[in-house]
C-alpha cells in the first residue's frame, strides 16, 4: 500500500442545506453495495448504477444548478471484495485521483464468515481514514444493514452490530460522515431487496442515495424517501418456504462453493469507473 501522512487533527464543516455541494471530485470505493448491484437503470443488461452513482448525479445537478462545473466522480468499487484488499488496492487508487470527497464502505463479505476479527478490521479502517482526513477529504463511511427479516443472514446481527458501533467511534474521533442503511426503516422490506437478499434493488438503492445526502448534511431530493411502504398481505408458510429453498439453491450454495474454492464473485472483475469524469 502506498505510503500516507501522519494523521493530524481535522473536522468536516457541515454544508449549509441551501449551498451547492462544496465537493468537485467523489471517489466511491469499496464491494458489491457500491459497486450498485443489482441496480439497472434502464433495463436488463444496461450498466450497473447504483447509489454511489445516483449520490453523484445529486450532487452534480446541484452544483451545476448553482453555475458550478459538474461534479467529478470515479467508483473503484468491486464486488466480492474484503475490507483488507479494499484498503490495500483502491486506498491508493483513489488517492491519486486527489478527490476532496470518497466513501469507505465495506466489511460486509468479512461478517458473512463467522471468523471474522471485527475489532481487528475497524482497528485497519480507522487507521486509513484518519490517513485520508489528514489530506483534508472527507469522507463518507456506512453501516451494515440490520438482516433481523432474513432466515439466515440475522445470524450475523451481532457481529454487524459491533462494527456499526466501531463506525459510528470512528466517525466522531475522525471527523467523518455517515450513511446509517441500519436505521432505515424501509430497508426492512422485502420490496427493497434483490433475489440474492443482500444486494437493493433500483428502489433500494435510490433511498440509500437519499440517506447519504443526509448523511453529508443535504437535504434529501425526496422527502419519502424512508417512508415504510404499504403492507403487503402475509405470505403463507408454503410459499415461505418454497422461496427459501430457492434461495438456498440458487443463491446461498453458489456462495459456499465459491468459498469453498477460495473464489470470489469479483475474482478478474476491474472497477467500473476507475477514472474521474464530468457527472451528467
Amino acid at each position: 500500500m502506498t505510503p500516507v501522512p501522519e494523521p493530524v487533527p481535522t473536522t468536516t464543516a457541515t454544508p449549509l442545506p441551501g449551498d451547492p455541494p462544496r465537493w468537485t471530485r467523489y471517489v466511491a470505493w469499496g464491494d458489491s453495495f457500491s459497486e450498485g448491484l443489482w441496480d439497472y437503470p434502464d433495463g436488463d443488461g444496461a450498466p450497473l448504477r447504483g447509489w454511489a452513482d445516483q449520490l453523484a448525479s445529486h450532487l452534480s445537478r446541484r452544483r451545476t444548478a448553482a453555475g458550478l462545473p459538474p461534479l467529478q466522480y470515479a467508483n473503484l468499487a468491486v464486488r466480492g471484495r474484503l475490507m483488507d484488499p479494499i484498503l490495500a488496492e483502491q486506498v491508493p487508487a483513489a488517492l491519486a485521483l486527489e478527490p476532496d470527497l470518497v466513501s469507505i464502505i465495506g466489511g460486509g463479505n468479512d461478517i458473512l464468515r463467522p471468523s471474522v476479527d471485527v475489532d481487528r478490521i475497524a482497528a485497519r479502517l480507522e487507521r486509513t481514514v484518519a490517513a485520508v482526513r489528514a489530506r483534508g477529504v472527507d469522507v463518507l463511511l456506512g453501516t451494515g444493514f440490520d438482516a433481523r427479516e432474513s432466515p439466515i443472514v440475522r445470524t450475523t446481527r451481532a457481529r454487524v452490530g459491533l462494527y456499526n458501533a466501531h463506525v459510528w467511534s470512528i466517525a466522531r474521533r475522525q471527523g467523518a460522515y455517515v450513511l446509517d442503511p441500519w436505521g432505515m426503516r424501509s430497508l426492512l422490506d422485502w420490496r427493497m431487496w434483490s433475489d440474492d437478499r443482500i444486494h437493493l434493488t433500483t428502489d433500494g438503492h435510490s433511498r440509500v442515495a437519499q440517506a447519504a445526502l443526509v448523511a453529508l448534511g443535504l437535504p434529501p431530493d425526496r422527502d419519502d424517501w424512508d417512508d415504510p411502504l404499504a403492507p403487503l398481505p402475509p405470505v403463507p408458510r408454503l410459499a415461505q418456504a418454497r422461496a427459501n429453498a430457492r434461495w438456498l439453491r440458487e443463491h446461498a450454495y453458489p456462495w459456499a462453493t465459491r468459498r469453498l474454492r477460495r473464489r470470489s464473485s469479483g475474482d478478474l472483475r476491474v472497477p467500473k469507473r476507475p477514472e474521474p469524469a464530468p457527472v451528467e
